[in-house]
């Protein structure tokens, strides 16, 4: 048993496909799948059961696998230890960000950071909450950028911002006569929001059951941007992230009186990371560049 049968396995319970597995791999499927018999043949134990259209893992496959994740994030671990013991500023760096923060905030602090980190690589990873931090567990990211607060043990959070959440109504809706609004303006009021998946959404939800306002039932938006385009054209009204906000799109964005609702906006990365002195110094370059543009006005 070596680390390469290992990384089979997991690949294996990724995929659930040999071929896809393979391809990950960058081995031909008859040679992983006579890896994967070598080593249950070697532990003694059915680690797969096997159908000619996908893999399911046996109880202890499963285990297994979970262990494997284990030592080969560990080995990982070793070898970022060494890179770092290098240079602490070079090498990759991979960060994973939910997507109703990607495309607003990556403008403002990506130019810095290259320029900052010039030997740094840094791969980018948009997925939904879940994802991201499953794969921040599994080893896959070095950090997430996401909304806080998040549940579960073993990591090291840090606030970047926080972002107020605007009501966002079409140009010619009674509502853009005022320069605030309040909550209670709300109440009984229909708003679209996301699909299920996206911590926006549960936000969102959050805001409306305060101030007793409702989710429209007619439409249920896959990205914010399908959500601007669905207010600019009448059909509804929304809360949208301040730094989503844009001029001249056909859509009026109104401040709420305070209490503002808003969201925290944070970064999060394993205890055990051997990059903890780069992501605390990313963190900070972040949190700097978003101290004045939250503050202004859309």
């Amino acid at each position: 048993m070596n680390l390469r049968d290992l990384s089979y396995l997991v690949a294996l319970a990724d995929h659930r496909h040999f071929g896809k597995a393979a391809d990950t791999c960058f081995v031909s499927q008859p040679a992983l799948s006579m890896q994967i018999k070598k080593l249950e043949r070697y532990l003694g134990v059915k680690l797969l059961e096997r159908t000619n259209k996908y893999v399911l893992l046996t109880d202890i496959g499963m285990a297994l696998v979970e262990k494997s994740r284990k030592i080969l994030n560990q080995i990982e671990e070793l070898r970022d230890i060494a890179n770092v013991a290098k240079d602490p500023y070079s090498g990759e760096l991979t960060i994973g960000i939910i997507p109703t923060v990607a495309p607003y905030l990556l403008p403002y602090i990506m130019p810095i950071l290259s320029s900052t980190f010039p030997k740094l690589t840094i791969y980018l990873v948009e997925e939904q909450t879940a994802s991201i931090v499953e794969k921040l567990k599994a080893g896959a990211l070095d950090a997430t950028i996401l909304a806080l607060p998040i549940m579960g043990e073993g990591f090291i959070t840090s606030s970047l911002f926080k972002e107020e959440f605007m009501l966002a109504v079409p140009n010619h809706h009674s509502f853009t006569k005022r320069k605030t609004i309040r909550q209670t303006d709300l109440a009984n009021k229909q708003l679209l929001l996301l699909e299920e998946g996206h911590c926006l959404r549960d936000q969102a939800l959050a805001v409306c059951q305060h101030i007793n306002a409702n989710e429209s039932k007619r439409f249920r938006a896959t990205s914010l941007e399908t959500l601007r385009h669905m207010v600019a054209s009448g059909v509804g009204m929304t809360l949208i992230p301040k730094l989503a906000c844009r001029a001249n799109d056909g859509i009026t964005y109104l401040a709420f009186n305070q209490p503002r609702p808003l969201r925290v906006i944070g970064m999060l990365w394993r205890t055990a990371s051997a990059k903890e002195k780069l992501l605390n110094e990313v963190a900070a370059m972040i949190r700097k560049k978003m101290e004045t543009k939250t503050n202004k006005a859309p």
